[in-house]
């Protein structure tokens, strides 16, 4: 299980480097976990025609609502300030 971010940065964990072998030697609740840089890499250095923000698989879970935040407002101030230029001060009705 991962420590809690606050523990972590308050300096209550403790991680102790040697110096002479390439490995941390871990007290506390730190997770020593693998690493995943060469996994990242290949992804993002495939040819496949996408586009970098595309590429794993949480990218629709994080760019939908984005783009549907991005393109609602646009939209909404967009009729707004159309039907202001016609004399309507509201989004609705005649006034």
């Amino acid at each position: 299980m991962v420590a809690r971010t606050f523990p972590r940065l308050a300096g209550n964990e403790r991680v102790v480097v040697r110096h002479d072998v390439q490995s941390w030697d871990i007290e506390g609740t730190f997770v020593a976990r693998e690493n995943r840089v060469p996994y990242y890499q290949r992804l993002f250095q495939q040819h496949d025609g996408k586009r970098q923000w595309w590429k794993t698989g949480r990218s629709g879970a994080l760019l939908w609502p984005y783009y549907i935040s991005l393109w609602g407002t646009t939209a909404i101030t967009t009729y707004a300030m159309i039907r202001l230029t016609l004399g309507h001060k509201t989004f609705f009705g005649k006034e």
